[in-house]
């Protein structure tokens, strides 16, 4: 005798899922920081800022103060460029810290720091700053590519050719070649 098995196929609705537990709580936001002087902010700089607030709910971007070195604009003027330059992306927020930036990121809950490379020598450098990072918190650096538009650009080459009266309007955005063009026209 021969049985026949009957099987029970159900259809599961993969959009309907039942939540437990802490799952049926509010998602948690993907937070990530980029940090840096920004002084001043560079089209370099909007483009990795730019890319992480492609991938994180939140980007916050941290204008770290150095207080060895005296900079050409304010931290609050830096703080207000940048936030214009990143008014668009809707999901970046600016402040200033003093201080580790794995403190920073403890304070606010962010696991991931973004940074842009542009050659290898930056890798030696930001591999090392990396895992001290994540030795010191558990914070994980993710390294983004830059632009090779912007391979070469650096705040400091930026200010650097601007004082000499080089044309560079093409690596920042065009408020901030402004506050540059005024700053550099007071300090001679």
């Amino acid at each position: 005798m021969v049985r026949s098995r009957r099987f029970d196929v159900r259809r599961i609705d993969v959009n309907k899922r039942v939540m437990t537990g802490s799952e049926s709580e509010e998602p948690k936001l993907r937070r990530a920081v980029c940090p840096g002087s920004f002084d001043p902010i560079t089209n370099g700089h909007l483009d990795i800022i730019a890319r992480a607030s492609k991938l994180y709910d939140v980007v916050h971007v941290a204008v770290m103060i150095n207080q060895s070195k005296q900079g050409l604009f304010t931290v609050d003027e830096r703080i207000d460029l940048i936030r214009r330059a990143t008014a668009e992306y809707g999901n970046v927020e600016v402040e200033s810290f003093h201080g580790l930036l794995v403190d920073f990121c403890k304070q606010r809950d962010i696991p991931a720091i973004v940074k842009g490379l542009r050659a290898v020598s930056d890798f030696d450098y930001e591999l090392q700053m990396a895992q001290m990072n994540n030795g010191l918190s558990g914070v994980e650096t993710l390294f983004v590519p830059t632009n090779p538009t912007y391979s070469f650009l650096s705040s400091s080459l930026v200010k650097e050719v601007a004082a000499w009266g080089g044309d560079v309007a093409h690596l920042v955005p065009p408020f901030v070649l402004e506050a540059l063009t005024e700053r550099l026209k007071n300090k001679q």
